[in-house]
């Protein structure tokens, strides 16, 4: 790392493999430091290994989308690229869900929406057991972890300081950051971000905590249940405004989408995932600050419904909600 690197900049391209929640990523060397994203060559990688395409014509194409910088490397110039993914007649793939989220997003661009995304995840030892458990058995029943202090208490403090300092070097709109309910489980947040940035700034940030976990031999597990019983499952929080929910009698225009969103529930559990919603019926259970999948519900301050309004968009009729 303390070798001078020359004129030559490390682009690190990233994208979304074909089951829509593992990430890839490739490496190349550009003969210059471009300022941004429009700037930067497209590339190619073998989609039949990624799960995108069949062997007999198997080139995708790598579409530069957003710039980071790279925490990875000791120079500034180098980066991190989210990409999208097309085939080989320059057409999206079909799970390249970015490129449909684009199309929505101009849609309602005169709403300004914004998005803070609150995702939680699990720190798993390579063995599949939960970093810090003991290796026979189970630590003490959740309550004291949320938020602790204390080896005892909080699991992989190292890795979690290590990925603070990476997202605030990548230029990721990083807000803030905690440890979870289950022991061993953490929750970092992202946001407020506008239209579109707001996923391109989540999964770059997932793929950060990905890599930093690779030197710790810890893996980060974004599964809804990785461990049943009575233990918190995790989920990705989704917090929502347009510039009508901001504005003053703003908690009118909440009310509005929440009766909305009750009427398609079933159909926005089923784009969840693409088994519709199965894999979080681990998770969404109605029990341990979880909704139930199956019956739509929504509250003031209430992290057991599928709709949460914060105590404060409630007394100041304005704000956003909580998915």
């Amino acid at each position: 790392m303390s070798l001078p690197q020359g004129e030559q900049v490390r682009a690190m391209s990233i994208w979304i493999n074909g089951t829509g929640e593992g990430l890839c990523f490739k490496t190349h060397t550009l003969d210059y430091e471009h300022k941004c994203v429009e700037e930067l060559p497209k590339w190619n990688f073998d989609g039949c290994s990624t799960f995108q395409s069949e062997g007999s014509n198997s080139d995708m194409y790598l579409m530069p989308a957003a710039m980071f910088w790279d925490p990875f490397c000791k120079d500034p110039p180098n980066k991190l690229v989210f990409c999208e993914v097309f085939k080989y007649n320059r057409k999206p793939i079909e799970t390249n869900l970015r490129y449909t989220c684009r199309q929505i997003m101009d849609m309602a661009g005169n709403q300004h929406p914004w998005f803070g995304m609150e995702q939680e995840y699990g720190c798993m030892g390579t063995d599949g057991h939960p970093f810090g458990w003991p290796s026979n058995g189970f630590p003490g029943p959740q309550g004291p972890y949320y938020c602790g202090v204390g080896a005892d208490r909080a699991y992989g403090r190292d890795t979690v300081e290590v990925q603070y300092w990476a997202y605030l070097y990548a230029g990721v709109k990083f807000a803030r950051t905690n440890a979870e309910v289950m022991p061993a489980q953490r929750e970092f947040q992202i946001g407020p971000c506008e239209d579109i940035s707001m996923g391109d700034h989540l999964w770059v940030d997932c793929f950060i905590s990905h890599h930093v976990c690779e030197d710790f031999e810890v893996i980060a597990t974004f599964d809804p249940k990785p461990i049943p019983g009575n233990w918190n499952g995790a989920g990705c929080h989704t917090n929502f405004s347009t510039k009508a929910m901001r504005e003053e009698n703003g908690l009118k225009y909440i009310d509005e989408a929440i009766e909305k969103l009750s009427k398609r529930h079933q159909y926005h559990i089923y784009a969840y995932v693409p088994e519709g919603g199965l894999d979080n019926a681990r998770h969404l259970t109605g029990f341990h600050e979880a909704s139930n999948i199956n019956n739509f519900s929504a509250g003031v301050a209430n992290h057991g419904t599928s709709i949460s309004i914060p105590w404060a968009a409630g007394q100041e009729r304005r704000a956003y909600f909580e998915d």
